[in-house]
């Protein structure tokens, strides 16, 4: 999907916002991922960046100098309720924000955030900015942890749940309702909890006890469940569905959210679910999510290769357009 030539609005003044909508799956459709972007944010304390999310009610970015010259840019994140180490969304759509303003035209970018350095570079066929994530880290959950979250996704009673389940098992879909289901905490920025369900339509029928997830993760060291169904497996595109269910944020769930689904392509890829391809023909993948909230987002993904052929994290994109009403 190539973005629409658009004349983009001015860039905000100082202290001020301008919306995206990150992670479409059709352009003017709606859906996506809302950014509110502070593209001149030098100055602001920690609490009136918070204020910003706060008001917009979104996961908000915040531009400013670089500590060290050598890279392009500084980002900071705020969700309602807290500040945020990375989002790979608000990441996304700054870097397109960026080009579109032309201030932002070399072909690759260096961008500070909590969690370290993001790599970036323009993809000038498409019309969009992708951004490196780190391999994934991997944590098997026990069986009174999975217990748990069957308990608060009400996604059936897992009594028999085994975590020594293989990652072949997930992969093919096994489900908490089923006596053999393997859940990972999984992190490429922060930790989000990966759950298999056995088909798009379970997961999408999904309703939480959402009263109780910030105490789950509290429990088991996540920031956030994301239950996941594979729809198709193909090293032109592999295609899987996903739901977020954050901690704390201060929404219920999330529309798209770049650094899960970066873990979960990780955790996939790892396992062998779904294909890499090779640095010469890399297999894509694409993460849908925010169906079930009306909100249909994509999530775009490619592995990264070392010099070496061998598999570094990945790449993640996505289509952006501003919201001008």
């Amino acid at each position: 999907m190539t973005s629409p030539t658009l004349q983009p609005p001015a860039p905000p003044p100082p202290m001020q916002a301008v919306m995206l909508r990150v992670f479409l799956r059709e352009y003017g459709a709606g859906g996506g991922n809302p950014v509110p972007l502070v593209a001149q944010a030098q100055g602001m304390t920690a609490a009136q960046m918070q204020a910003v999310a706060r008001r917009y009610g979104h996961e908000s970015a915040f531009i400013l100098p670089p500590a060290d010259p050598v890279n392009t840019l500084r980002l900071r994140y705020f969700v309602p309720a807290h500040e945020m180490e990375m989002c790979g969304h608000a990441t996304v759509g700054t870097l397109w924000a960026l080009r579109q303003w032309g201030a932002w035209t070399s072909p690759e970018a260096r961008i500070e955030t909590a969690s370290g350095i993001v790599h970036a570079r323009w993809d000038a066929a498409l019309g969009r900015a992708w951004i490196t994530q780190p391999a994934v880290q991997v944590q098997p959950l026990d069986v009174a942890a999975c217990r748990a979250v069957n308990d608060v996704l009400q996604s059936g009673p897992g009594a028999d749940a085994t975590a020594g389940a293989t990652a072949g098992a997930a992969a093919g879909g096994r489900t908490a309702v089923e006596p053999l289901v393997h859940m990972v905490n999984a992190s490429t920025s922060r930790y989000k909890t990966l759950i298999p369900m056995p088909d798009v339509a379970t997961l999408n029928g999904l309703t939480p006890k959402f009263s109780a997830v910030q105490a789950l993760c509290d429990r088991i060291g996540s920031t956030g469940l994301y239950p996941y169904a594979v729809e198709s497996v193909d090293s032109q595109g592999s295609i899987v569905h996903a739901r977020q269910f954050p901690r704390s944020s201060g929404y219920p769930e999330d529309a798209a959210t770049g650094i899960a689904a970066a873990a979960l392509w990780g955790y996939l890829a790892g396992a062998g679910t779904i294909p890499v391809g090779t640095p010469a023909v890399p297999a894509a993948a694409t993460v849908i999510q925010g169906v079930a909230m009306g909100s249909p987002s994509a999530i775009d993904l490619l592995p990264r290769f070392d010099p070496a052929g061998q598999v570094d994290g990945c790449w993640l994109s996505g289509a952006v357009e501003w919201i001008t009403d």
